[in-house]
Order: C-alpha cells, then structure tokens, then sequence
C-alpha cells in the first residue's frame, strides 16, 4: 500500500466534501485513515499456511468442534462502511484438528479485506475444509452492516445471518440441526 497516495486520496476526500484539510483537526486525517485502511485490509497480505504454521494436529476424535461467538470487524465492498458481528464454526475432524486459536485468526484474514458477508462466510468454510478434510464444516456469520444502518434502509436493528455448510452439515438435517441449537444457546 502507497501511504502517501493513499494520504492525498484522503485528503481530496476531505477537501470535495467542503472541509479544509489545514484545519487543526483534520490536518492529520488523512495520515490517521490510511493508517485505519491499512489494519482494515491487512488480510489481503496474510496467508493462510503462515497463520496456521503447524498447527494441524493428527487426532483420532471424531465428534463436532465449534468455536463460538468469534467477533469480526470487516469493511464492507459496496459503501467502504463497516459490518461487524459474530461468527461460529463449527467441523467435524476425519483425523486431523486445528489449534482452536487458529480458527479466530482464519476469521480475521477474511474479515480484514473489503467484503461481503455471504463470499466471507463461504471462504472461511473452504479453508478449514481444505487444510482440514473434516467429515463436515459449518460456518454461520451473523452481523450488524453499518451501509443498512447509517443510509439505505436506516434499520438500526436489522441483522444479517449468513451459512456456509459442507459434508455432514449439508447432507444431514441432524448434524446441522445439532450445530443450529449449540450456537443458538449461551452456556457460559
């Protein structure tokens, strides 16, 4: 990323909408968003074999894994308004398991690009499917986008639920159901 391209972008910005960019509190504005653009889309430089370097393990367990309630921030492709939420994932191991840290970590390289919600859902879902090769994997993203709350619509309240299911979650109603109502309800 071009800093200083990015900065004077900002700062064209700032000057169309009316405002002077000399003024105190926004002379360093644009320094301070291409700092923010940068964190937002830092998933773009990240690779998935360095996030999990060397965590998948051999294991002979074979019963469903969720992790549960991860919180993603992303920026959304359409506006360049945030979307945040939670997102749930859940596999079932045929032999192999994955750190549980490295789930949380394989959200954010997503979610820290410029995205929509339903491509997000589905490319978190590939990834544990490819480097894991589980008998299933479920991934449900639920989340607050701020282009529906701040303009468009304007409904505050309004989420947006997205799936990705593969093997087992999608060929059987059962395991997908078991997966629905273990996310659904707050244990802790």
């Amino acid at each position: 990323m071009n800093q200083s391209k990015l900065e004077e972008i900002v700062r064209n910005l700032i000057t169309e909408l009316g405002e002077d960019t000399r003024r105190e509190g926004l002379e360093k504005t644009p320094h301070r968003v291409a700092k923010a653009y940068e964190f937002f889309t830092q998933g773009y430089k990240q690779e998935i074999k360095e996030i999990l370097n060397g965590a998948v393990f051999e294991e002979k367990y074979d019963e469903m894994v969720i992790v549960r309630d991860i919180d993603f921030y992303s920026m959304c492709e359409h506006h360049l308004l945030p979307f945040y939420g939670k997102v749930h994932i859940a596999y079932i191991p045929d032999g192999k398991i994955v750190g549980l840290s490295k789930i949380p970590r394989i959200v954010d390289v997503y979610a820290r690009r410029l995205q929509v919600q339903e491509r997000m859902t589905q490319e978190i879902a590939d990834t544990i499917e490819q480097f894991l090769n589980p008998r299933g994997v479920g991934v449900v993203a639920e989340a607050y986008h701020m282009c529906m709350m701040m303009r468009g619509v304007q409904k505050q309240n309004s989420t947006t639920i997205t799936s990705a299911m593969h093997g087992i979650f999608k060929s059987d109603a059962r395991t997908r159901s078991e997966l629905m109502d273990l996310i659904s309800h707050k244990r802790i």
